[in-house]
């Protein structure tokens, strides 16, 4: 259990200090520690000479600038969810995504000199100081390399690490408290859930993994028309500078302008999802960040316009059984076999094994089945998660940290697809690209792949094949040889153990026989000898009996 120290304290305090300068102080008074002195809100001296506020959307959004990367990156999960959101907030939130206040272009330049250990004159050919975007992580800068090529720098913020380390630790700290005093929040595994954002946020500070993520990414779209993925410049690229290709495309926030263009935004809606269920299904590597400042639109041919992604700090992957285990999912849930659900989620684990499959089946019929058949713009995906948790809550159900970016990329997926085209049939968009998934996973053509998969190192151990048949025959042979020896000594030692008894029951009869004859045999009136007989006579006897106990002893 970890303790909360003075820097936690401290930046608790100025978490609180901060949402207090906002105007956000319902936020604090509506927890439940606060919540009995929410009096006090009219006592607070700065409420009394207040001016006026500015709008809540605004003050949500500084307030999470204010605390940092942390919370601004919630923020930007949440820009998406304009279900959830009234408008004005998500339009402030939607701020976050790349116009988070910029640290000093001198201050950028002076990393890049020390990293390059030159001038960034001598390292690019002109360098703007003024920085294209700025996002929570790090910003980018445009700049053009000596041989020609137009590119974009992106520079680490300065001293970013501790900040976030230390949030984290306080997240910790929250998550650890509410396991251990709420049974309803132990069940979503609030540690774990933060162990695993560590990892992410941690992962996404070194830029020469986003680097090998997008080279990755390119690969496994290489000749696609559904995607792009610009070049990275390998001699440039250090741990907290990466040097990409520039992109020109429309930002995919930009509807009208979409619209306006004769874009197909049907197309470019349905184009969304198959990206997403290619990436997580067929590569097994999803771009996990994909908010609409991270997309771009290729419009050169409005008919087929083209995705264009940038920020691949955050990539997720699947083993084999969650994505096996997913995939079935999304076809019972598109099959509406609740029971097939309600079985796959015990089978897997996430709820108790002695949980009643007709019950969970119809507690899950009663949350899916009112949103099939609908287009987006009536479905209430808030509604629907919200009876999700509460069927979760009733059945036990386990969240699951390693899936935590896949959520938050669905997440952000439908929120691009509603802003893209309200009447978009998810279901029926999704519906035969994972059937045709899992027929490759199953049947005749899975035994055929798997058969031309494998068959270089069947060509390759034929020629071993010989000398492999011969010493299994010959283990075999051995084998048969030492059953047959170890029978033979079984025999023996029986043969044995019988010839011990046979002696052993020899002596017990004589040891008896020579007992009776004390008894019998020796009748002299000598008191020495009458009062020693019997006694030698039980010794003899039940030596005897002993004996014929032990003989017949198997």
């Amino acid at each position: 259990m970890r303790f909360i120290g003075p820097g936690q304290f401290f930046r608790m305090l100025r978490i609180n200090m901060v949402l207090m300068r906002h105007g956000l102080d319902e936020i604090i008074f509506a927890t439940h520690l606060f919540r009995p002195f929410r009096f006090l809100i009219y006592l607070l001296p700065w409420n009394w000479f207040r001016r006026k506020r500015a709008p809540r959307g605004e003050r949500i959004r500084c307030a999470l600038e204010d605390l940092g990367p942390i919370f601004i990156k919630f923020g930007q999960m949440l820009s998406t969810r304009r279900d959830l959101l009234a408008d004005d907030i998500a339009d402030d939130l939607q701020r976050l995504q790349d116009a988070v206040p910029p640290f000093p272009g001198e201050q950028a330049e002076k990393i890049i000199e020390k990293v390059y250990g030159k001038p960034v004159r001598e390292v690019f050919a002109s360098f703007e100081t003024q920085p294209l975007a700025s996002a929570s992580i790090a910003q980018v800068h445009a700049a053009i390399l000596h041989n020609g090529k137009d590119v974009v720098v992106k520079v680490l913020r300065p001293d970013v690490l501790p900040v976030i380390k230390r949030d984290i630790e306080l997240l910790y700290i929250i998550a650890e408290l509410a396991a251990r005093y709420s049974s309803q929040l132990r069940r979503l595994r609030p540690v774990e859930v933060v162990a695993e954002y560590e990892k992410t946020i941690l992962d996404e500070l070194d830029l020469l993994r986003e680097a090998a993520n997008a080279s990755q990414l390119k690969r496994n779209f290489e000749g696609s028309s559904d995607l792009y993925v610009p070049e990275i410049h390998w001699d440039y690229t250090r741990k907290n500078i990466l040097v990409i290709e520039r992109i020109y495309g429309v930002p995919i926030r930009n509807i009208d302008e979409l619209k306006q263009c004769g874009t197909d935004m049907q197309r470019l809606a349905e184009l969304g999802v198959k990206i997403f269920f290619t990436q997580v299904f067929k590569h097994n590597f999803f771009h996990a960040d994909m908010h609409p400042g991270n997309i771009f639109v290729d419009i050169e041919e409005p008919s087929m316009p083209k995705y264009v992604a940038v920020d691949f700090g955050i990539m997720g992957t699947l083993n084999v059984t969650d994505k096996r285990y997913l995939a079935e999912n999304f076809l019972a849930f598109f099959r509406r076999d609740y029971y097939r659900v309600a079985k796959l989620h015990v089978e897997s684990g996430w709820v108790p094994a002695g949980t009643r499959v007709d019950e969970f089946e119809s507690a899950i019929r009663s949350v899916c089945e009112p949103i099939f058949e609908k287009p987006l713009r009536d479905i209430s995906f808030g509604q629907l998660l919200l009876r999700l948790f509460q069927t979760a809550r009733r059945f036990n159900m386990e969240v699951q940290p390693q899936l935590v970016l896949l959520q938050k990329t669905l997440l952000n997926i439908e929120g691009l697809g509603r802003q893209l085209y309200p009447d978009l049939d998810l279901w029926t968009t999704a519906k035969p690209f994972l059937e045709n998934w899992m027929q490759e996973q199953v049947g005749a053509r899975a035994m055929l792949r798997g058969m031309k998969d494998n068959l270089p190192q069947m060509i390759e151990k034929l020629p071993e094949m010989p000398g492999l048949i011969y010493q299994a025959l010959r283990q075999y042979s051995d084998g048969e040889q030492q059953q047959q020896q170890m029978r033979a000594m079984q025999d023996i030692r029986q043969e044995i153990r019988r010839a011990n008894q046979r002696s052993v029951i020899s002596m017990a009869g004589a040891s008896l026989v020579l007992g009776a004859l004390i008894v019998y045999g020796f009748g002299q009136p000598n008191d020495a000898l009458v009062l020693g007989a019997p006694l030698l006579s039980w010794l003899l006897g039940g030596a005897g009996g002993l004996m014929l106990i032990y003989a017949t002893q198997d």
